[in-house]
């Protein structure tokens, strides 16, 4: 496994020397494929739950189990003015790349996908900055107006297309065949901030829920997206992910836990498409409940007298190999 990583890391390197100076710097080094991710699932965008927030939409990342989704969600600009370009998988060379989203002042180049919600495959248009506020417009993106009232309303920017294109990834075999417009050329030259602290942990917390595998899902993910990073359920899958490292979760336990998360999760998917992404207050005292439940079955299930031991054994040999001399 050593020997792959290295050999992808080093292919990836060469990768980025033929790649133009004003592209590099949206390029993960250490992640190439040949394999092309899943397509983008359809999915309900939550309401923006606080002023200011813009949206990020979902993408597949890539981890030691294959592609992975990063639910799209709400956060907090690192700065007033700043917009996200969204990453993207291109295809270089045999390999599918993975470049890396930005915080700039206009939008970038992002490989042509529709990722959905103002995010067509060029440009942004579900809203704009006004003054030192960001305008949102409620025919595009999903706002509660009851609590966010810098909006605006503007359908000319609907494309009704009979056919919408799902795919994720830019180039190669099936892929979209878009290349960077002259302002998309423009706006990769310009200075970027890189992905918030929030962004990254959220793309963590995505990378320990087994759930979110394409393997596990088959391209449908049960969370497609959230209103804000570390909401409950990543947390709850944190902790699960944390028992099954530690070996103090067995696997019957842990695909119980799992099951117990994803019948939730679907339940709220469901439930917010039924109420146009909202969810009532009955439901969400239901939902509660029964994350109060499912917090209570991960906190027994990692105290009680069952463990991984293959699991445990292979920790404390690490631990002798990591301190000999102890």
């Amino acid at each position: 496994m050593r020997k792959l990583i290295s050999m992808r890391t080093l292919l990836l390197a060469l990768l980025v020397l033929l790649v133009p100076a004003g592209s590099r710097a949206q390029i993960a080094v250490g992640v190439s494929i040949r394999i092309g991710p899943p397509a983008i699932p359809v999915y309900v965008q939550p309401p923006c739950p606080v002023e200011g927030y813009l949206w990020t939409p979902g993408y597949w990342a890539y981890g030691d189990a294959g592609y992975y989704w990063v639910p799209g969600v709400w956060v907090a600009p690192p700065r007033v003015g700043v917009l996200w370009t969204p990453g993207y998988w291109g295809w270089s060379e045999g390999v599918y790349v993975f470049h890396a989203g930005y915080w700039g002042p206009h939008i970038g180049f992002y490989g042509g996908v529709n990722y959905g919600f103002g995010y067509g495959g060029v440009g942004f248009v579900g809203g704009e900055w006004r003054g030192g506020h960001f305008a949102y417009n409620t025919a595009v993106v999903n706002v509660n107006t009851t609590v966010i009232h810098n909006t605006y309303v503007n359908k000319t920017v609907i494309v009704n297309n009979t056919i919408v294109n799902r795919t994720s990834f830019n180039g190669g075999p099936g892929g979209i065949a878009a290349r960077p417009t002259a302002g998309e050329m423009m706006a990769s030259r310009e200075s970027h901030i890189q992905p918030t602290s929030a962004q990254i942990s959220h793309q963590h917390f995505a990378s320990t829920n087994r759930a979110n595998f394409a393997s596990e899902n088959h391209g449908r993910p049960a969370t497609a997206a959230m209103s804000r990073v570390n909401t409950r359920e990543a947390y709850q899958q944190g902790r699960i992910a944390n028992g099954v490292k530690s070996g103090q979760l067995t696997p019957g336990e842990t695909s119980h836990l799992e099951a117990k998360e994803a019948h939730i999760s679907n339940e709220v998917h469901n439930d917010r498409a039924a109420n146009g992404g909202k969810l009532t207050s009955q439901e969400r005292a239901e939902v509660n409940h029964q994350q109060n439940q499912a917090s209570k079955q991960i906190y027994e299930d990692k105290h009680n007298a069952k463990t991984d031991h293959a699991v445990q054994q292979h920790n404390a040999e690490h631990a002798r190999e990591d301190h000999p001399h102890r």
